[in-house]
């Protein structure tokens, strides 16, 4: 009866949440789940079910989030030219110097209904002091809220907490550190009642820290062995007990909530970016990087929870007391996977997608590519709802499957922009950012039925 009641519990957070608002990466616990029958779009173009486009200043690959009436979006606006991405996965994106101009790192409101600014708050304004990847940008953590104080995160420049009104409440300074191959920073903060959690793997001092949501003070902080990551942590409140789960190189670890070690396991990839996410109490957790070609490499596993100690497999297992299956040669490089009616469904970079059975790992059909000629990158994470799962290319082409054991591509919705963010799901309507713009985007509007009726003029950029 405790466990249903548990049960209950979290689905009527993750409902009530959906519906509403989306505060951070994923939103609700991670899962990039939207609420079924909610009228999300299924169907948008340039010129189909466009409630608004804005032009959004500056750069930035964090993800837009929803509170209340408001839509957040983290950006840094160069004052001058900046080097223009491109699209895929490649090499000699490296740049071994920062650049030179100067930034000014912002928050951005925008309001819900017609996309108008609220408010503007600088976090901080000065050159940058480490280099990026040139598909990277400056402002790449996606912010994250409890609906009453907004979190950002940078993690050369530090956390900063901002009340509904743009006010800053504190600031926590963090240390510029230098990174693998100058490629930047990505990974974005989490709440958990009054504490932000803040993972920070680097080259030089690598660390796990809680601060305090109201004060910003350091209620922990513990050392990591690891190098360069750009996953983002995981609150698991599984029946057991509430742990920060932490994607590494060198070792997956699981914290208490005072930063003591419960359990950890060997590393899953030379690189960890996908964020872990729980489905029926489980863990799922993977790393993938590309290049990665020693057995098991680019792992998925299930985890159930209790572990404590080393719980990592022996060289002739795929299962133990703790890890119920391991796939190999399963996982993407950047997107995470969605579990939707317990189907694990993953997209990886270079364009294929698969679906596999979440109670056992098996495939139901095994990894396909999405037809396109040429083919498409992807870095977004797929999202789901309505027996749908979205996937958003880098060319803005958001590929609509039917949910189930089969693959069938159901259509395309074209966006004619660079996007590599994860859109925000909140009450009817997709938020979108792209490279220069946010969209909202919502069933049975056109682009000029909005109360921005002259072709997106009405609101030009006042920063």
């Amino acid at each position: 009866m405790l466990l249903l009641l548990w049960v209950l519990l979290v689905l009527g957070q993750i409902t009530g949440f959906t519906q509403d608002s989306w505060p951070g990466f994923r939103g609700p616990m991670s899962l990039g789940l939207g609420k079924d029958n909610s009228g999300l779009p299924i169907r948008w173009s340039e010129s189909e079910n466009i409630s608004f486009k804005i032009p959004v200043p500056g750069r930035g690959w964090a993800s837009p989030i929803v509170s209340h009436d408001q839509i957040f979006i983290l950006t840094a606006i160069s004052d001058g030219i900046e080097e223009t991405p491109k699209k895929g996965l490649y090499f000699g994106g490296e740049r071994p110097e920062p650049s030179r101009n100067k930034h000014t790192w912002k928050m951005l409101s925008y309001d819900w209904n017609d996309g108008h600014l609220l408010w503007q708050t600088t976090l901080h304004e000065g050159a940058p002091v480490t280099p990026i990847h040139v598909k990277n940008s400056y402002a790449s953590e996606t912010p994250t809220t409890d609906g009453s104080t907004i979190v950002a995160f940078v993690a050369d420049i530090g956390a900063f907490a901002l009340n509904q009104e743009g006010e800053t409440l504190w600031k926590f300074p963090t240390p510029a550190r230098k990174r693998r191959l100058d490629w930047g920073s990505a990974s974005s903060p989490v709440l958990f009642e009054n504490r932000v959690i803040l993972q920070n793997d680097n080259e030089e001092s690598s660390s796990l820290t809680c601060l305090d949501l109201t004060s910003g003070n350091v209620l922990w902080s513990v050392p990591r062995d690891e190098p360069s990551n750009w996953a983002t942590p995981y609150i698991w409140k599984n029946k057991q007990r509430t742990e920060i789960v932490t994607n590494g190189r060198n070792r997956v670890r699981s914290y208490d909530l005072s930063g003591n070690l419960l359990w950890e396991m060997p590393g899953l990839s030379t690189i960890a970016i996908p964020t872990p996410f729980a489905v029926n109490d489980d863990l799922i957790i993977c790393a993938g990087y590309v290049g990665d070609r020693q057995p098991p490499s680019q792992p998925i596993l299930r985890i159930s929870p209790g572990g404590i100690g080393n719980i990592g497999l022996e060289p002739d297992q795929e299962s133990n007391s703790f890890i119920r299956w391991r796939v190999t040669r399963a996982s993407p490089y950047n997107p995470s996977p969605v579990c939707y009616k317990n189907i694990l469904y993953t997209l990886w970079d270079f364009g294929f997608f698969n679906a596999r059975d979440i109670h056992t790992g098996m495939e139901f059909y095994e990894k396909t590519r999405i037809q396109r000629d040429p083919p498409v990158g992807f870095t977004a994470s797929p999202w789901a709802y309505d027996d749908k799962i979205f996937c958003l290319s880098e060319e803005g082409e958001t590929f609509v499957f039917k949910a189930g054991t089969e693959f069938e591509l159901l259509h395309t919705n074209k966006l004619n922009e660079m996007c590599l963010s994860t859109p925000a799901l909140a009450r009817s309507a997709l938020i979108l950012r792209s490279i220069s713009h946010l969209y909202k985007i919502q069933p049975h509007r056109t682009a000029f039925d909005s109360p921005m009726d002259k072709p997106f003029s009405r609101i030009s950029n006042p920063i």
